[in-house]
């Protein structure tokens, strides 16, 4: 879902010629070393992903009725989650290493 937006969002910058320093979707899924999910109480997906340095980042997807929990849904929303969460680590750290040259 959201990464297919990461993914369209990053055509449209090559697109336009846009070429200042910046993460992309291909940095942050480089990023990822390992993810895991749980669930809980029928409702609850989690998702945990760790990063190369070892830092982990949390995403949580949760549905109001167990009747309609969908574990695939679950596990793309908390991901998307925990993603957006990279997405502003690494966007931090790129900002500092340009700030700092």
């Amino acid at each position: 879902m959201k990464m297919n937006s990461d993914n369209a969002i990053e055509k449209e910058i090559q697109e336009k010629g846009l070429t200042a320093p910046r993460v992309s979707p291909d940095h942050i899924d480089s990023v990822i070393v390992a993810e895991e999910y749980f669930t809980a109480s029928g409702v609850l997906t989690v998702c945990v992903l760790t990063l190369k340095n070892g830092f982990t980042v949390t995403g949580e997807s949760a549905c109001a009725s167990p009747e309609i929990f969908n574990a695939e849904l679950g596990q793309s929303i908390s991901k998307n989650k925990a993603r957006d969460k990279i997405w502003a680590l690494e966007s931090y750290l790129l900002k500092q290493r340009l700030h700092d040259a």
